[in-house]
């Protein structure tokens, strides 16, 4: 019943995670960060920034997704493994809005294109269909990772406990998801936010598993955040003008 049954929960609207007891449990204290396949989310950030948009604020959809799809490994560097299927389901959105633009590029050159056919398509049972409904959970999920980048950017952080990165993940889940969450869920996010890493060992995740100047990686994430916030909040825009937000909670 409610957000959940049996089987599982979804978070970002892709596919069921699974029932995990383990959120009703004590979190596991902070970890090691490891970038999945030794992969550097540093170097994926600074080799594939988002472009910039133009005047009318128009997402090419390919431009979009390429610079999208590099993202996920993310959540491998927030080290715990309940990350993991965030990291799924996010993947799973982007294979959603990708496998529309495939069927007709042409037609579907930009999201806000895909947003309007899909609208005359589906008539009343948009926007809770198809890569309409898959960009309005990725847009929170890539503003998850944008607000606690740029958290950590603006130095933000416990003075009690200056090498946690705990107060930077829970804004950036107070801000992007909570709302759109139901309890079960929100458990899940306590214990994985509790688990998150050391500042050090994020930050050595991030730049390919070396040991580098925590002002170096600073510096990396703001240049990455310039455009690709400036998407992210076009995406929203989007959605708010054309009315295809919604507040349902999982």
């Amino acid at each position: 019943p409610g957000c959940c049954g049996r089987t599982g929960v979804t978070l970002f609207g892709s596919a069921p995670l699974p029932y995990w007891p383990v959120v009703f449990a004590r979190p596991p204290p902070p970890r090691e960060s490891r970038c999945a396949s030794g992969l550097s989310a540093m170097a994926m950030l600074a080799e594939h920034q988002f472009k910039q948009l133009p005047a009318d604020k128009q997402i090419d959809t390919r431009a979009f997704l390429d610079s999208v799809s590099y993202l996920p490994p993310f959540f491998d560097c927030l080290g715990s493994t309940v990350f993991s299927p965030i990291k799924a389901d996010v993947t799973g959105n982007i294979t959603k809005i990708r496998t529309v633009y495939e069927t007709n590029p042409s037609k579907f050159k930009t999201l806000q294109l895909i947003l309007e056919a899909e609208k005359e398509q589906h008539g009343t049972e948009w926007p809770k269909v198809g890569a309409t409904l898959a960009l309005m959970w990725l847009k929170r999920g890539l503003k998850f990772i944008q607000v606690m980048l740029q958290s950590i950017a603006d130095g933000e952080r416990d003075d009690a406990n200056p090498n946690l990165i705990r107060v930077n993940a829970t804004k950036a889940y107070e801000l992007a998801l909570k709302k759109y969450h139901g309890w079960l869920v929100q458990r899940l996010f306590s214990a994985a936010v509790y688990a998150a890493p050391y500042k050090a060992d994020f930050m050595k995740a991030l730049s390919k598993g070396r040991d580098v100047k925590e002002e170096e990686c600073v510096e990396k994430i703001r240049l990455f955040l310039v455009n690709f916030t400036v998407t992210i909040d076009a995406i929203y825009e989007m959605y708010t003008k054309m009315n295809a937000e919604m507040d349902y909670k999982v």
